[in-house]
């Protein structure tokens, strides 16, 4: 059960923000601040507000269904608007729980999505191509923006790995949880007997750094330049125009060379590398957190998974929290990512209170 408090506490706030914004005596910066945490709450006020007055609603339909006066319309209608009341109380209850889950401070970041084939050759590589494909179409259906940064293509149309930078509001606090081993069982287009293949890919989500999150001095830099070069060694051009980037102190390295300028290069490289640093610097602080992804992320190996995709059955299952939905094809059309969303968030929120207790 939802504490009432807390959900008063929330109206409460809206309504002293809400006035504070119509004072003539606000200045641009403050209000740029309200502004923000106003329009957060304006999002579950009217779930609030509901949630807080279920018991009378609930009294007075109640009243309306046992009073011997009313006629049979009435109470059928009566009876309806109760069992709406009740799915709806559910509903503002999951979605307020939400809300008040302890905020992550990178959830509000953009996040760099970095995607690769494991275990399973060629199919591997064409999973990898799929849960790409899936998370464009997530991002088309949110308005999202979504930029490859780096990209390495298999035969048939695969993906070995893909690097991209997705854009929006809270966009981290959405996919954070697509970290790890994605797992897929199906029958490869040149399977003649019908046999099930099992593949992987890895997911790793990182939220984006800006420069006031991570500083990087010159002097922990290590850039080497080469020359670009395509499948099986074939040279792309005749200048060094790929960058490898070292951070000496984490011994992160990243390698970039999609673009044919060396300073495109060299950007896209940084760009990837704070994130990465940025990660690290947030996983030494919250070791919790670092064993957790360290476990999901694993090394690709179909047997480390958090998400297994079956096609043969339609289905889709999530292994932290148990959860199957049949609709394989929904969720590869983006079209029920946000129930996974929405269900590893309350785990997360459950596992936070389990701490406290």
């Amino acid at each position: 059960m939802l504490p009432k408090e807390k959900v008063r506490n929330l109206i409460d706030r809206h309504t002293k923000l809400e006035k504070e914004l119509s004072s003539s005596e606000i200045d641009k910066k403050k209000y740029a601040e309200i502004s923000k945490e106003y329009s957060n709450l304006n999002e579950i006020i009217k779930q609030a507000k509901e949630y807080l007055s279920f018991q009378k609603d609930t009294e007075d339909l109640n009243n309306i269904i046992n009073d011997n006066s009313s006629d049979t319309e009435m109470k059928e209608f009566a009876n309806s608007e109760l069992e709406n009341l009740k799915n709806n109380y559910e509903i503002n209850e999951k979605k307020l729980k939400l809300f008040l889950l302890p905020k992550d401070l990178a959830d509000s970041k953009n996040a760099i999505i970095e995607i690769r084939a494991g275990t399973g050759g060629l199919e591997a590589s064409l999973f990898a191509s799929d849960l790409y494909k899936m998370y464009e179409k997530v991002s088309l259906k949110k308005k999202w923006d979504i930029e490859i940064i780096s990209i390495s293509k298999s035969d048939a149309g695969g993906l070995k790995e893909v690097i991209a930078l997705i854009k929006g509001k809270n966009i981290y606090s959405s996919l954070k949880y697509e970290s790890g081993v994605h797992r897929v069982q199906r029958v490869p287009d040149t399977e003649t007997q019908g046999r099930v293949h099992t593949s992987a890919a890895t997911v790793a989500v990182l939220p984006e750094a800006e420069d006031l999150d991570i500083k990087i001095e010159d002097k922990d830099l290590r850039i080497d330049v080469f020359r670009s070069s395509g499948p099986g060694g074939q040279s792309v051009n005749t200048t060094d125009s790929a960058v490898r980037i070292t951070h000496i102190p984490t011994g992160i390295v990243v390698s970039q060379q999609d673009e044919k300028s060396q300073i495109r290069n060299k950007e896209k490289g940084l760009k990837i590398l704070k994130s990465r640093i940025y990660d690290y610097e947030r996983q030494k602080v919250d070791q919790e957190r670092s064993k957790d992804r360290k476990s999901k992320i694993g090394s690709g190996d179909r047997s480390e998974r958090i998400r297994t995709y079956n096609f043969p059955q339609g289905r889709v299952t999530d292994h932290r929290i148990n959860l199957t939905l049949h609709k394989l094809d929904e969720f590869m059309e983006g079209e029920i990512f946000d129930e996974f969303v929405e269900s590893l968030s309350l785990q997360a929120q459950q596992d936070e209170l389990s701490k406290i207790n």
